[in-house]
């Protein structure tokens, strides 16, 4: 069963986001080499490890917060949400030394994204 695997939180000041999501969860940040983007580390509330994510700049002012569902396979996940009515909005694309993802929308609207764990991807 696909689960939420990891988010991402668009904002117009990335510093100021960052303060105001450390302060309200406790959520810890680690700067990705030369982008205006940052890992987010959080906790479950038995301080276990919890979902992680990224804070990175708002691309379009349109851009929400967006959650992406693990797939064992990415490629048959866009095909699945093709034939059952939804649309591939990016393409499969990689990331590199984590994997690979696309988003898409859902028959009402609503944006997620599919993410394959591929610590190969190039």
């Amino acid at each position: 069963m696909a689960a939420i695997v990891h988010f991402d939180v668009p904002a117009d000041d990335t510093g100021r986001a960052r303060a105001f999501y450390a302060a309200l969860f406790g959520w810890k940040f680690e700067s990705w080499p030369g982008m205006d983007f940052s890992l987010i580390t959080t906790a479950n509330l038995d301080g276990t490890p919890g979902i992680g994510g990224g804070l990175g700049k708002r691309m379009d002012p349109s851009q929400r917060m967006m959650n992406y569902f693990g797939v064992a396979s990415i490629d048959a996940a866009m095909a699945q949400v093709k034939k059952l009515g939804g649309k591939v909005i990016t393409p499969k694309m990689p990331v590199p030394g984590r994997g690979y993802l696309a988003n898409c929308v859902d028959t009402e609207g609503n944006f997620f994204g599919l993410w394959e764990e591929n610590a190969g991807a190039k």
